[in-house]
């Protein structure tokens, strides 16, 4: 065993936290009471790279008990709960992360997991994959496949393979319904809220302009929850669909120009580069607040704001103040990383227990086959799997077809009557 973290000490305080998410989270459970006896993952080293909250070392005891060996590294240097990796760390785990990381440190931890010389991945952003094909190419040959977490991960393994970089296959977890619909809406809308609320805390957001950009799943999801709060929502898109949808929905659709002027708190969403750049900063009101809640913390221009500052104030711990040089303050928070998580605690564990039970699956899934090098989409029946067995844990029930339905459905002769 190894492992890199802040403090040790914190452990006691992390088992909690895991207990709290074990609880919470009865579709791994039922994962897990299978992996224990079957043992699919036996003899498989697994790589990860993902947010290391509680609900996390959830999946990493599914993998553990299913028999694999993991060595787990954070996806962002802001995102670790230092309780949950101790714990980690104590129970035996090879885990490599802390909150408040360099550069430079992140991706020593993102090499100490690779120096496991992986089966399979889990990412969240895909930095295990390209530091992989970038830096690691020896570890390519022994790399059977690896799963990815999130959009802006999903994004970079698609243009991998469209510029035939990609040498292994991989399975877009992101864009499982059970995933996307549930974490990316429900579980990043409602965390992203609490971040922006506790970082700031306890900012009103009824009768403030609460400008969100991008209209994705996420973005989705992060306008209905402002909206439920009192605030008048504006949305921005590049997507004319997605912004039609906006709109339809009752929420102002304009582009960013528009918006930088009126809005009060503004959160970014799109996994895409510089979304708010310098000229939008320019125009902001003073006291505006500016957040992020996609993976990298590329969406906001931060050197741009850099600037046109003369002066920077942490006045909170998740809230940096920049004093601009025409006299206005401007408030960024969580450095521009995911607000979600930096400040809140992430998507819940009812979430996250659909998003990481993919994660299972799709491992031993993988053990089993034999792929060509390609970006898959999760089996249609592990994602009906993990639905129906959601559906159970919350009491719900579930219709079947008969016969009857079931043959009319897969023919074709039978039309009005």
């Amino acid at each position: 065993m190894s492992y890199k973290v802040k403090d040790i000490g914190l452990a006691d305080q992390g088992e909690l936290n895991i207990s709290w998410a074990e609880d919470h989270m009865p579709v791994l459970g039922i994962i897990k009471q299978r992996f224990e006896k079957e043992k699919p993952l036996k003899g498989v080293t697994i790589a990860a790279s993902l947010h290391c909250t509680k609900e996390t070392s959830v999946l990493i005891k599914v993998l553990q008990a299913g028999g694999a060996t993991v060595a787990l590294a954070g996806s962002n240097p802001l995102t670790t709960q230092d309780d949950v990796v101790a714990a980690l760390a104590k129970s035996g785990t090879n885990v490599y992360a802390w909150r408040g990381q360099t550069k430079e440190e992140y991706y020593e931890c993102i090499n100490s997991v690779l120096d496991y010389k992986p089966d399979l991945t889990i990412d969240d952003g895909c930095d295990l994959v390209s530091t992989i094909h970038n830096e690691r190419k020896e570890l390519l040959k022994g790399l059977r496949a690896g799963s990815e977490e999130t959009t802006t991960g999903v994004i970079r393994l698609r243009a991998m393979e469209a510029d035939g970089a990609l040498k292994c296959p991989m399975v877009a977890v992101n864009d499982t319904p059970t995933k996307n619909m549930f974490d990316n809406r429900y579980g990043s809308g409602q965390s992203t809220i609490d971040g922006v609320i506790r970082a700031t805390g306890g900012m009103l957001l009824a009768g403030k302009n609460f400008v969100m950009s991008g209209y994705g799943w996420c973005g989705q999801g992060i306008a209905r929850r402002a909206s439920g709060m009192g605030a008048r929502v504006i949305v921005t898109e590049v997507d004319p669909v997605k912004a039609l949808e906006a709109a339809m929905e009752g929420y102002r659709v304009m582009n960013m120009e528009e918006a930088a002027k009126i809005g009060d708190i503004f959160v970014t969403s799109t996994g895409c580069k510089h979304v708010i750049d310098k000229h939008h900063l320019e125009v902001m009101k003073n006291g505006a607040v500016v957040a992020n809640s996609g993976h990298f913390n590329v969406e906001i221009n931060i050197p741009a704001l850099e600037e046109i500052s003369d002066k920077k104030i942490r006045v909170r711990r998740d809230v940096d103040e920049y004093q601009t040089k025409d006299g206005r303050k401007l408030y960024l928070l969580s450095e521009g990383r995911l607000v979600n998580l930096a400040a809140a605690d992430g998507s819940a564990c009812e979430v996250m227990d659909m998003s990481f039970a993919n994660h299972a699956l799709v491992a031993e899934w993988l053990v089993k086959n034999d792929l060509e090098t390609k970006v898959y989409d999760v089996p249609g029946e592990i994602d009906h799997m993990i639905a129906s067995l959601k559906l159970e844990a919350m009491g719900f029930g579930l219709d079947k077809l008969t016969p009857e339905q079931d043959k009319y459905l897969n023919s074709w002769d039978e039309g009005t009557v």
